[in-house]
């Protein structure tokens, strides 16, 4: 492979990537809209379920924590939410800004557009912009962390919105995190 060929090669990996999963979560959709009801001897009931870890694991199951499973369209599913913490104060004194967030009733997945918007679970992801630039850009990595670096001393403001796969917000689920990078600190990036 020549050098030229390599960033078109990348190029189309990704593209394929993105039309794997983009085809995965219609296909999901698609079938889990036909499934009607419970599959003979599925376990739906926890108390059937043994982890041999005693009374309080048994008391949150794994749809408990994780959500619901992928496979199964959800009927009359809880709106998205949107929770965004300030920023993490261990390297904001150089301009290295990190904004956990979390995102609840709708999976960050890099899925796009109308067909995708009857998706179930739904399936979304973040646009994110930095001080009213009139740019933004998206993410729909799901790791949980905003990162910027370099950001100059001063007031900032970061406006955080969760999107569906057709880039709408949410009802309600715009957050803007306000903060200031002390003065003197280093625009080194340095992790």
């Amino acid at each position: 492979m020549t050098p030229f060929e390599r960033p078109t090669y990348r190029i189309a990996v990704r593209a394929g990537i993105i039309a794997f999963a983009a085809m995965m979560v219609l296909a999901l959709a698609s079938v889990s809209a036909r499934r009607a009801g419970p599959v003979p001897g599925e376990i739906n009931d926890p108390a059937q379920t043994s982890t041999g870890t005693g009374a309080k694991a048994a008391a949150q199951s794994a749809r408990d924590v994780r959500g619901a499973s992928p496979y199964i369209e959800i009927k009359n599913e809880p709106a998205a939410k949107l929770t965004v913490d300030p920023p993490l104060p261990d390297l904001l004194d150089q301009g290295i800004i990190w904004i956990q967030w979390r995102a609840e009733n709708v999976h960050i997945v890099p899925v796009f557009g109308k067909g995708a918007l009857s998706a179930s679970p739904r399936v979304g992801h973040l646009h994110i912009r930095v001080d009213d630039v009139p740019w933004l850009w998206a993410d729909a990595s799901d790791i949980n962390t905003i990162d910027l670096a370099g950001m100059p001393a001063g007031p900032h403001k970061i406006q955080i919105d969760l999107v569906n796969a057709n880039h709408e917000v949410f009802p309600g689920q715009s957050k803007t995190v306000a903060f200031t990078v002390p003065k003197g600190s280093s625009r080194s990036h340095s992790h």
